[in-house]
């Protein structure tokens, strides 16, 4: 069900590295992401032009901000199902969610609540902006017992982390699956995130890449980067996600 970035003719300078994007919040109306069914489809459209075929749509269950449940979501996707079909859009979209590792995920995890998978028992995870994690080991553990595996969305953006890049090592040896935004490789959230986006590209710990789309700027800058010469010298190389691609 994935192939993020996949070559659509190989070695062109239309090169984009996935069809199918793992991370996104374009269902409407339900997170910080798309407010409405009108601007989903125009989100959808333009990540067709680019090349995607598939979304697996994550928008946040944040306790105190965003209070998704499964009932929300499918609300949301069925919506925008029904939508781009009556448009004629033909593009596959699933739903998952992005978790954030607070008080009240682990109190989920422990009274075993059915959790939205990207695939399997695939979670996308994110750590509070604010303040890093005190015990990474103890919210991959608290995870794994249960049978998930967990995929930690954007680990380049968690600015506590950029004067250390050993840490996402460390994830990656608890059991984290890392996720990098493709907004961070086009630099759009600095130089930062993107200094450590390539770190972790380059030091083979990234497992996924994901667009983390939001709105018209995000779509625009993940367009500009299609026509980047740099950015598909950094990409094409390599197909991402192939294992979340649709059978």
């Amino acid at each position: 069900m994935l192939s993020l970035f996949k070559n659509k003719n190989s070695g062109s300078p239309g090169y984009f590295p996935i069809v199918t994007d793992m991370h996104s919040h374009i269902l409407p109306g339900i997170d910080d992401g798309s407010p409405d069914v009108d601007t989903s489809i125009a989100l959808v459209k333009g990540l067709i032009e680019i090349g995607l075929t598939h979304s697996i749509a994550t928008p946040h269950i944040i306790s105190d901000m965003y209070r998704n449940t499964p009932e929300t979501i499918q609300e949301a996707l069925d919506n925008l199902r029904n939508a781009l079909a009556d448009e004629g859009i033909d593009y596959s979209i699933d739903a998952a969610a992005e978790y954030l590792m607070d008080d009240q995920f682990f109190e989920m995890v422990r009274q075993k609540q059915k959790l939205l998978t990207v695939k399997d028992k695939l979670i996308l995870t994110e750590f509070p902006w604010s303040f890093p994690p005190a015990k990474p080991e103890k919210m991959s553990f608290a995870i794994i017992i249960e049978g998930y595996t967990p995929i930690l969305a954007h680990p380049e953006r968690y600015t506590y982390f950029h004067n250390d890049y050993k840490i996402y090592h460390r994830l990656k040896e608890l059991g984290f699956l890392l996720q990098v935004n493709i907004l961070s490789l086009c630099g759009y959230y600095g130089p930062a995130p993107a200094k450590a986006a390539r770190y972790i590209l380059d030091n083979d710990l990234n497992s996924f890449l994901g667009t983390d789309l939001h709105h018209h700027k995000h779509l625009q800058a993940l367009q500009d980067a299609y026509n980047s010469t740099p950015f598909q010298k950094l990409l094409q190389n390599k197909t991402w996600n192939t294992e979340l691609q649709n059978n």
